[in-house]
């Protein structure tokens, strides 16, 4: 390929979501060298939202990569460079790659501002950031790019040879938070031994071979000089090498960012502007127990996940729908109450990147076997870390389900932009009256949070009343509904 047939196209990070600023490269997946096609995924990024894979709107081979992983950098920054032939988007030959022993600089051409690419469905940012001052390190200087491009070419010319891959050693097994937790203290996974079931590396296994790792240079005293052959200083450094394994067993830091970050922001933000106000109910479940069973053998909802969620989550549209203002979200700047004549149904959902409330989009125009559909297709993707930005945005509502962990409720926190969350606490057998008669019944105990700016405690308690109504007596969803 001639210098006249081939070009260089930087690629910047999107803005992944509504108004993001920054993004964390988590994993790259291609590395200098090798070929991609329009549309390949390079990398996976985490924003303040969720964890996103990015495609490259490229064909041609991978030049250089600008961002090591683990590093945050604003929308709009190039992160890769990509050298394509006679323009996006053209086929690279095989041959392409072995020219590139040095990536040179003034070879990169950058996109001038409007022709940036753009991803579909992604919005890019015509203009620079403002942000934040960013602490030391976190930015990426000339010199500390030119250090990670050393670093990538040097894995990109070990990568050929098969002596890790003659091995056949298999890939180390460990959940992504113990992967970061490795990676955080310098620990090579292939390296410690796992005690977990299956083989499972666990994060005592990583700080275990941390302390092994800091004891190690005390057990084995420097010897500068062959003619000292038993110095008898070398046993003192002994002593403080305790020490330094002990705090480092005893404590770990975890940097606060990403979803987990964003997350402490708007819980903090929430609960010092919008006055809450809880309200709790016992209720009687027994008959939406009886009702989820039955719904289980309906052949209507075969295939579908029927859980008692699913009815909390009908009971609180039919309650939204009867008493509407409760749906509705307080506008500071204008000093307004903006009421939703729709209702984008939350589930807050816990994740190992933190707690995230995706929602279920106009959940009060599904059927009941629709809703469980989509409550189905939430949790799945939550649970797999694939959730997008999209899906966390425009809540008008939301459930927590507390009791999947015993416990039998709490005074929720509001989803920023809401009025009301209801907490589900767990649902046990207990002594009841019923009929007159003391009785082993099914009972939970609801908790349903609001903002008194626009919510007041009439409202609220109808809301809470009509849910505690509809699970109690579930025959209500056809009347009500």
């Amino acid at each position: 390929m001639t210098e006249a047939s081939a070009s260089v196209r930087e690629f910047r990070m999107p803005d992944v979501g509504e108004g993001l600023t920054e993004a964390e490269i988590l994993k790259w997946y291609v590395q200098p060298g090798d070929t991609v096609t329009d549309g390949q995924v390079v990398c996976e990024v985490e924003t303040a939202k969720a964890a996103v894979e990015l495609p490259i709107p490229y064909d041609g081979v991978v030049r250089e990569l600008h961002v090591a992983e683990g590093t945050t950098v604003d929308v709009g920054t190039p992160i890769i460079a990509i050298e394509v032939a006679g323009g996006a988007g053209a086929d690279v030959p095989a041959q392409a790659p072995a020219a590139e022993p040095e990536p040179a600089q003034p070879a990169q051409e950058v996109q001038p501002e409007g022709r940036q690419p753009v991803l579909v469905g992604y919005g890019v940012a015509a203009s620079s950031t403002k942000r934040r001052p960013r602490k030391s390190g976190t930015t990426v200087s000339e010199p500390a790019r030119t250090a990670v491009q050393a670093e990538l070419n040097g894995h990109a010319a070990a990568r050929p040879e098969p002596a890790p891959a003659a091995a056949g050693l298999p890939r180390p097994l460990a959940k992504p938070p113990v992967r970061k937790l490795a990676k955080d203290l310098g620990v090579d996974l292939a390296t410690v031994v796992p005690t977990g079931p299956d083989g499972v590396i666990t994060r005592e296994d990583v700080h275990a071979a941390v302390a092994a790792r800091t004891a190690a240079p005390a057990q084995q005293p420097a010897a500068p000089a062959p003619q000292a052959p038993a110095p008898a200083p070398a046993a003192a450094p002994a002593p403080s090498a305790p020490a330094v394994s002990w705090d480092a067993v005893r404590e770990t830091r975890i940097p606060v960012k990403g979803v987990r970050k964003a997350t402490a922001a708007a819980m903090v933000g929430s609960a010092f502007t919008a006055p809450h106000v809880t309200e709790f109910v016992t209720v009687d479940v027994t008959r939406t127990m009886k009702l989820v069973d039955e719904l289980k053998q309906d052949k209507e909802f075969e295939g579908l996940r029927v859980s008692p969620l699913l009815l909390v989550a009908k009971a609180l549209l039919v309650a939204v729908k009867r008493n509407p203002d409760i749906n509705a979200s307080w506008d500071e700047a204008s000093q307004e109450i903006v009421q939703k004549h729709y209702v984008n149904l939350g589930i807050a959902a816990a994740t190992p990147r933190g707690l995230i409330v995706p929602n279920i989009k106009d959940a009060h125009t599904l059927t009941l076997p629709q809703l469980a559909r989509a409550l189905g297709e939430l949790v799945t993707t939550a649970r797999e870390g694939r959730t997008t930005p999209a899906a966390m945005q425009g809540g008008t509502i939301t459930i927590t389900n507390v009791g999947v962990f015993g416990v039998d409720t709490g005074t929720p926190i509001l989803n920023p932009g809401e009025s009301a969350i209801l907490a589900v606490g767990a649902i046990k057998p207990q002594p009841w009256v019923h009929k007159g008669k003391v009785k082993p019944r099914q009972v939970t105990t609801l908790a349903l949070s609001f903002d008194h700016r626009l919510v007041d405690g009439e409202l609220g308690s109808k809301v809470l009343a009509d849910v505690a109504a509809v699970l109690e007596r579930p025959k209500r969803l056809i009347t009500w509904a």
